[in-house]
Formats: C-alpha cells, structure tokens, sequence
C-alpha cells in the first residue's frame, strides 16, 4: 500500500462521504490496495441442501472460468484467486486447452491473476487426507498434484501458491499420530516451497481450525501455520513460505486478527495472501460479504494491515449462496473500502493513538478512534 500525507489528506475532501461507485477505484488506485476475488465467488454456490447448486434452475447461468472472470469483472475487481483443478482433466493431467481460454478471458476483462489455490480436498481420493495421508502412495500422489500446480501457477501468472489443507486433520481423538501427522505436512511443504522458489513464487498456508473435519485440520490455526513456515523456512534457506490468513477463520477461534500481523511480522514470517470475508465468533466459516461483521475488529485488522507495511492483496473469498454473485463481491469491495478508509483516517492520527495506547487506558484509545469509526 501507499500511504503518506498527501493521499492522508484527500481523506477528509474527496472521500470525506462514504465511498462508493468510481470512487472505490480511485481510493483503491490513490492508496495502492490491491483488491481481488476468488473464482468460485462467482460461480455457482452448493451446499448439503441444495448439492446440484442454487443457480441450477437457470439455464443460463455458466461457472466455467471463462464466465467467472468475466464475473469478477462485472463487480470491478481487479484480481482472480484460482484453484489449479481448474485447469486438469479427470485424470490430473494439465489441460492447455482451458488454461489458454483462462489466459485469454484474463486479458479480455483486464484481470489479474494473483494466487493459485491447491485443491486436495474435493475429490473423494483425499477424504483421509492429502499430503498428510496414512497411505504412502496417496501422499506421493497428492505431492504430484500439488507440484503440477505450482506449474501451472507460473504458466498463468500467479505471484504466489496457497495450501489450504482442508482434508489434513482427524475427526475422533486418537484417529491419528499427531507428530507423524505433521511431520508428514511438514515434508509436503518442503517439498512444495522448494518448486515455487524454483520458479519464482510465493507459497502459503491457509489456516483453519475445523470443517470439513469434524475434529481438527493439521493447521488449525494461523500461529501453528507460522510454526510450520519457520521450520520449512529454515530447511530451505530464506524466508518464502509464509502463511495465507482468512480473516473468516481467525473469527472460528475468536482470534484477534490485528494481532496476528504484528506476531508474524516479528517472527519474520510473511503474509502471502489475505482472504476477507466475514463469519460469526465461534462458528463455521459462513464467507459472507465483508464488513457485515463487527467492523472495529476488522478496521483493526485493516489498520494492522497498513502498520505492518502489507503489500500483498486482499482477496475475497465468500459463498453468497442466496445472492447475486456480482452483487455481492462488489458489496464486499465497497464496504471493505470504507473500512479500509477509517482504519487509514486512524492512522492519520497514529501519533495520538500512541499516545493513548502508552496510558493502558482504553477510555483514552476509544475516544482517540471512536469518531473515524462511528
């Protein structure tokens, strides 16, 4: 992001009122905030109710990726998140066909690929796990499908690969060893950061404590997800693996956001990717539109975000499934800028909430914020 007193001061005179339309773009562009979504927020949305989708009845309705880029940018954003099944066959082979019609609806629309999710979930050959599975095989498997993605990732032009390792875990106490289980992950992470410094990108793991396991994913929670980076890190030389942080999962275990950031930047871990969204405290991960939570947590978190001098983009990741999917995304990118917003006008006076924050006082921290944030 960009962030000096000259585009300060245009706070409080072009975007004095809430922000909305063109103007999004324009705050977006002023500050350098890259804002992007993922494919399937603009696809057809299923759940255990509704498992043919609640867009089957309309016949013209397409979640082929052509028609999702095309809907991410009918809602003005500028990037796309993929997930690298997307562009396999059945048989986990690279199929050049969908990933030229992908690269050629990405220079049509004027969308930039940004980071490419790792799909080790959804194909009932995981349901025991991926790079974590008891079976040797099935773990070399998942390696393969997981390294053919990071290609593929490099041929689209993704800056970076993501690893939500939602199949990784136990349902029932003792259904697994749990040091095994993450020496295992920690050997597929070698592994993979491996193939993306090779070519150039950026690898990260995507906490989140539970669901669809029952019990607990490998990488429950973003600290252990720093854990991990630090130790593949020190395997490999450098600092390229990093973590991927959904602020809808910090919300499953009642985490702070905004101190995440400052924990990671300290412990020298980065912060590849941002998912926004939002979800109730102690839930599920219901993604829904951001900014329709409690907007002090996340003005914090958008603050952090600006503190910690964050580069990277703020991805929407959300299922809408009662929505217009355009709607929606770009309901998310304009309540997120307005967000965005108070948590730069505080920053404005960061020197005075400092100062507050020095007394241990709260009362003199809420009335530093409380005006920028109601």
């Amino acid at each position: 992001m960009k962030v000096n007193q000259e585009n300060l001061k245009r706070l409080d005179t072009e975007y004095a009122e809430y922000i909305e339309g063109d103007k999004v773009e324009a705050f977006f562009e002023d500050f350098e905030i890259n804002f992007a979504a993922g494919h399937w927020c603009a696809g057809d949305f299923a759940d255990r109710f509704a498992t043919s989708g609640y867009n089957s009845d309309n016949p013209d309705f397409s979640s082929d990726v052509v028609a999702q880029i095309k809907r991410v940018a009918q809602a003005k954003i500028k990037g796309v998140e993929f997930h690298e099944s997307l562009f396999i066959d059945k048989n986990y082979k690279k199929d050049s066909t969908v990933i030229e019609r992908a690269k050629e609806a990405l220079a049509k629309n004027k969308v930039v690929p940004t980071n490419m999710n790792t799909d080790l979930f959804s194909d009932p050959k995981w349901k025991l796990g991926g790079i974590t599975n008891a079976d040797r095989a099935i773990r070399g498997q998942a390696l393969e499908v997981a390294l053919q993605g990071v290609e593929i990732a490099k041929e689209i032009g993704c800056g970076s690969v993501a690893l939500w390792p939602g199949s990784d875990g136990w349902d029932y106490n003792f259904q697994v060893n749990y040091g095994r289980l993450l020496d295992y992950f920690i050997d597929g992470c070698i592994a993979i950061n491996k193939k993306t410094k090779e070519l150039g990108l950026r690898f990260g793991v995507e906490a989140k404590p539970h669901e669809p396991r029952e019990g607990n994913m490998v990488i429950a929670t973003t600290h252990k997800a720093a854990l991990v980076a630090g130790i593949v890190n020190e395997e490999c030389g450098g600092s390229n693996m990093g973590v991927v942080i959904d602020y809808g999962h910090e919300q499953m275990y009642a985490n702070e956001p905004a101190d995440n950031l400052y924990t990671l930047k300290r412990a020298g871990v980065p912060i590849v990717n941002f998912h926004v969204n939002n979800a109730k405290l102690h839930s599920n991960d219901e993604d829904r539109v951001a900014g329709t939570g409690d907007n002090w947590r996340l003005a914090d978190f958008c603050f952090a975000a600006i503190d910690t001098e964050y580069e990277g983009w703020f991805g929407e990741d959300q299922f809408t499934y009662r929505m217009d999917s355009v709607k929606a995304m770009s309901l998310s990118r304009e309540i997120f800028a307005n967000v965005m917003k108070k948590a730069l006008k505080i920053y404005a006076v960061k020197a005075d909430l400092e100062k507050a924050q020095a007394t241990g006082d709260a009362g003199a921290t809420i009335d530093v914020v409380k005006k920028h944030l109601i």
